[in-house]
């Protein structure tokens, strides 16, 4: 349960208090020896909001994260080649930064999805979780929130770009660099790749809190989270 928890903190991405009303409303499940397993949730919930996947809805939180930054994919390479060869090195800088952008204002339309990714989930799905491996919660919420959150994010990457002027900046780009003699024409479709990369960059996030949370004792920060996940230990 306690992986959900750090799954629903990519959901509290554009909005604390709808994720905290959502929280509230689980069921006060009682675990072994009486430890408020949802409570637990909770708190780790909130931990990973802060602690991570909010990172990505800032100015360069997918740009200058490494972990997460958005590269050109393979049939674009070459564009950035070819136009840094020929002097339009900041051009090219200018088109990864903007693909990033967009990413960052999808990643805020994630929280009503995974808010309802946890209402739906069972007790059974809360104690696999739980008991599972060090990543069942982020698995558990990339299953049950993959197919909406493409759905999700898809129009607003196409906005975004819009809005950040990534269509323009990539229509040049894609335009200068079909010029060049010689070369193989390309046409992606950024829009699909930067919506795949931006759920990539959202689970992965998850993830690293998720194991964070199983794995290191110090980031279980009061009583409640230490007794919660202590039966995961005893796994």
């Amino acid at each position: 349960m306690k992986k959900i928890l750090i799954l629903m903190v990519a959901v509290s991405l554009s909005s604390c208090a709808e994720m905290q009303q959502v929280l509230n409303q689980l069921p006060q499940t009682q675990g072994i020896g009486g430890v408020d397993i949802a409570g637990g949730l909770k708190e780790a919930l909130n931990n990973g909001i802060s602690k991570q996947v909010t990172k990505l809805t800032a100015a360069d939180g997918f740009y200058r994260n490494e972990a997460v930054k958005i590269l050109l994919p393979e049939e674009l390479r070459k564009v950035d080649s070819g136009l840094r060869k020929i002097g339009l090195s900041s051009l090219a800088d200018e088109g990864l930064k903007v693909l990033n952008r967009a990413a960052e204002d999808a990643v805020k339309e994630a929280t009503p999805i995974f808010v309802d990714a946890v209402r739906n989930m069972t007790f059974m799905d809360a104690k696999s979780i739980l008991m599972g491996n060090e990543s069942s919660a982020t698995t558990y919420l990339q299953n049950s929130t993959s197919t909406a959150l493409y759905g999700k994010f898809n129009p607003v990457i196409k906005n975004s770009f819009n809005k950040v002027g990534a269509d323009k900046v990539w229509s040049n780009i894609i335009t200068k660099y079909n010029s060049i003699p010689l070369v193989n024409k390309v046409n992606p479709d950024l829009t699909d790749y930067v919506t795949n990369q931006a759920m990539n960059g959202v689970f992965k996030m998850i993830a690293v809190e998720e194991k964070n949370i199983r794995t290191n004792l110090s980031s279980r920060t009061s009583v409640l989270l230490q007794k919660v996940f202590a039966m995961q230990d005893k796994n």
